[in-house]
C-alpha cells in the first residue's frame, strides 16, 4: 500500500473504508493517458464471462475475484477529469483496491519500447494509453488459461462459465448493488472436490482436468509466480504438468504484465503477426523470428497488432468447436 507521501507524489489515495459496513474506496489519478478498458479487457473471458460486468453503457466495470484475503467484488469506474474510482466489497476488497494502480498498468514501463514496423508504429501512435496491467492474482487467471488449452474459445468459456457457476461463490456485496449473475471463480480447495461427473458436465477433458487438478493442489505455491516475474515466474508455472509454455505466457501478460510472455503454439498469433507484418501465415520458429527485434518487449508488440484493428484473411476451414460433454 502506499504512504501519504507517495500517494500525494503519485496523485493517488490510499484505499479507505466508505462509513461502517461500506465498501473499501480508492480514487487514484493515473499519471498517463489510460485506456480502461483496453488495459483491462485482457482479464475478461469472453461475453458471458460472470466474473466480469461492464455496466452503465461501459462507465464502470465490475470484476470478481479471489485474493490471498478471501473474495472480492470491486467496481472500477472513471470521472470525466481522469480520476479512477475504485469501490470494493468482501474480505480481500482492501488488497484489490490497494493493487488498482497496478491492475491499471502503473507497474508497466512502454517507454523503451522501439516499434520496428510501420503498422505498429501506426498502432502505438494511436493508442497512446495501451499499457500491460497485473492484476496480482495467479489462480483466477491459471484456471480459465488451462481451460483454453488446445480448444475453441467458445468451449473454453462456456466450461468457465460452468465451473464458476455451479462451483464458485455468491460475490460479496449488496445484492441490490452487484451486477446479477456475477460468480466468484471456484478456490483451489473447490476444484479439487469437484466430482468425475460435474467435469464431464462442464466439457472439460481429462487432459485438462488433470492440469487443473495439478494446479490446484500447489496452488499456494505457484501465487510466487507474481514475485519472481519474467522468465523465473513463467519456469514457475511450468513445473506443474500439462503447464507448458503458452499457458504460462497467458499468465504472465495478465498477472505481471509480461512484456516478453509470447503466446507459443497459439492457434492464431503466429498468423496474425506474420500477416500484418510480412502478408503471409508464420509458424512459431518463424514469429520467433520475426519478434527478434522486439526482444524484452515481444508480447507488447503482439498486443499492439492485436489492437490495432488489423485482421487476418480467413483461408480454409475454421477450427469447429466440440462438445465434450457428448463424449
Amino acid at each position: 500500500m502506499l504512504s501519504p507521501e507517495d500517494a500525494g507524489a503519485t496523485g493517488a489515495a490510499p484505499p479507505r473504508p466508505a462509513g461502517t459496513g461500506g465498501p473499501v474506496e480508492r480514487e487514484w489519478l493515473p499519471p498517463f493517458t489510460l485506456d480502461l478498458h483496453g488495459v483491462l479487457s485482457p482479464l475478461r473471458r469472453g461475453r458471458g464471462d460472470p466474473t466480469w460486468r461492464t455496466v452503465a453503457d461501459g462507465a464502470a466495470i465490475w470484476r470478481v475475484s479471489t485474493t490471498p484475503q478471501g473474495p472480492a467484488t470491486v467496481a472500477i469506474r472513471r470521472r470525466s477529469d481522469g480520476t479512477v474510482l475504485a469501490s470494493g466489497w468482501g474480505p480481500g476488497a482492501a488488497w484489490e483496491i490497494d493493487g488498482l494502480p497496478a491492475l491499471l498498468g502503473a507497474d508497466d514501463d512502454p517507454s523503451t519500447f522501439v516499434p520496428r514496423h510501420p503498422l505498429v508504429v501506426d498502432a502505438r501512435r494511436r493508442m497512446p494509453g495501451m499499457r500491460l496491467g497485473s492484476s496480482r492474482r495467479v489462480w483466477d487467471t491459471l484456471l480459465p488459461a488451462i481451460l483454453e488449452q488446445k480448444v475453441t474459445g467458445t468451449e473454453a468459456h462456456r466450461s468457465f462459465r460452468e465451473l464458476c457457476r455451479r462451483f464458485g461463490a455468491s460475490p460479496p456485496g449488496p445484492e441490490r448493488v452487484v451486477p446479477a449473475g456475477m460468480r466468484v471463480p471456484p478456490t483451489p480447495a473447490r476444484i479439487r472436490a469437484v466430482p468425475d461427473w460435474e467435469w464431464h458436465r462442464a466439457g472439460v477433458d481429462h487432459t485438462r482436468r488433470r492440469a487443473i487438478l495439478a494446479s490446484a493442489v500447489v496452488a499456494h505455491r505457484l501465487e510466487r509466480a507474481a514475485e519472481l516475474r519474467g522468465e523465473p515466474g513463467r519456469q514457475l508455472l511450468r513445473r506443474v504438468p500439462g503447464v507448458g509454455v503458452w499457458t504460462a505466457a497467458e499468465v504472465a501478460q495478465r498477472v505481471w504484465g509480461d512484456p516478453d510472455a509470447v503466446s507459443f503454439g497459439d492457434f492464431h498469433v503466429p498468423n496474425t503477426v506474420g500477416h500484418a507484418l510480412l502478408g503471409h501465415d508464420l509458424d512459431d520458429v518463424g514469429l520467433l523470428e520475426v519478434l527478434a527485434p522486439y526482444a524484452g518487449q515481444r508480447q507488447r508488440a503482439v498486443r499492439y497488432i492485436e489492437a490495432s484493428g488489423f485482421r487476418r484473411p480467413r483461408f480454409g476451414p475454421r477450427l469447429s468447436p466440440r462438445d465434450y460433454r457428448d463424449m
